[in-house]
C-alpha cells in the first residue's frame, strides 16, 4: 500500500497556504484582528524550518508559555534559543511585544491612574510573569495622570525589602503630588503578606508627613479561577 504522509494544516508552509489563509494577505483584506494570536506573531517570525511554518513556531511557543504575556515577559536571550527563533527573530518578536506595551501605557497616561483596575492594567503586562520580585514607584501629577515610574528594588523569589525613604525619594525629586507603589509576586498569588502590609502602614504615616498623597500599593499576580489577579490596599481599607 502506498504511504500516504499526513501534514497537519499548521505544519504547512505559508507560501503553500491558500491566498487568503496566509497571514499578511488576511490582514490586508481583514484586518489584524481577523488573525488570532499565533498568525500575528508569524509576521514577525517571518520564515519557518522544516517540519514547522512560521505560524506553528508561533503556537508551539504559546503552548509552551501559556499566553502572550508570559511570552513578552522573555528577553530576547530566552527568546532566541527556543526552536525555530534565533535571535533576528527573537528581536523582531520582542520589538512587537514592546510597541504593544508601549501603545498600551500611552492609553493609561491620558487617564488619571486613581483606581486599581487602571494600575492592574498598566503594570501587569511587565510584572505578571516575572520570577523575581519587583518594586516599583508611579509618580503622578496633580490630576494624577502618570509621569514616571522608578525601581526601587529587585530582589530574590520570596523578598524584596523597600524602605519608605527609598519609595519617597523619587517622589520628593520628581515633585509630584501622588504616587502608587507597586510589586509583584512571582508565585501568582496576589494576597499580601505580613511584611506587605507592615511596609503600607510605615508609608502612610511617611506620606502624611511629607504631605504627599498616597493613592494605593497594588501587589500584582496572575488571576485564577475566583481569584483577581492583583491586591489593592485601598480596596480593603488599609490606605485611606
Amino acid at each position: 500500500m502506498e504511504h500516504l504522509e499526513i501534514i497537519q494544516p499548521g505544519d504547512r508552509r505559508i507560501h503553500d497556504m491558500p491566498h487568503g489563509e496566509r497571514p499578511r494577505e488576511k490582514l490586508a483584506q481583514m484586518g489584524p484582528t481577523a488573525l488570532d494570536n499565533a498568525e500575528l506573531m508569524a509576521l514577525f517570525i517571518s520564515t519557518g524550518i522544516k517540519g514547522r511554518s512560521a505560524i506553528q513556531i508561533g503556537r508551539d511557543l504559546l503552548h509552551r508559555y501559556g499566553s502572550l504575556g508570559a511570552l513578552g515577559s522573555l528577553t530576547v536571550t530566552q527568546l532566541a534559543k527556543e526552536h525555530g527563533m534565533g535571535i533576528a527573530k527573537a528581536s523582531k518578536l520582542a520589538a512587537a511585544f514592546e510597541l504593544g506595551a508601549r501603545v498600551a501605557r500611552e492609553q493609561v497616561n491620558l487617564k488619571p491612574l486613581d483606581s486599581p483596575e487602571l494600575i492592574y492594567e498598566y503594570f501587569g503586562p511587565q510584572l505578571s510573569h516575572q520570577t523575581q520580585e519587583q518594586v516599583m514607584v508611579a509618580v503622578l501629577d496633580s490630576r494624577l495622570r502618570h509621569i514616571g515610574t522608578q525601581m526601587i528594588s529587585m530582589g530574590t523569589v520570596n523578598e524584596s525589602p523597600a524602605h519608605p525613604r527609598e519609595i519617597l525619594r523619587p517622589v520628593i525629586t520628581r515633585g509630584a503630588h501622588a504616587f502608587v507603589l507597586v510589586h509583584n509576586h512571582p508565585s501568582g498569588d496576589p494576597s499580601p503578606s505580613r511584611s506587605d502590609e507592615s511596609v503600607t502602614r510605615r508609608l502612610i504615616d511617611a506620606a502624611a508627613l511629607m504631605q504627599l498623597r498616597f493613592i494605593d500599593h497594588v501587589i500584582i499576580g496572575r488571576p485564577s479561577p475566583g481569584r483577581q489577579g492583583y491586591f489593592s490596599f485601598r480596596e480593603a481599607g488599609i490606605v485611606p
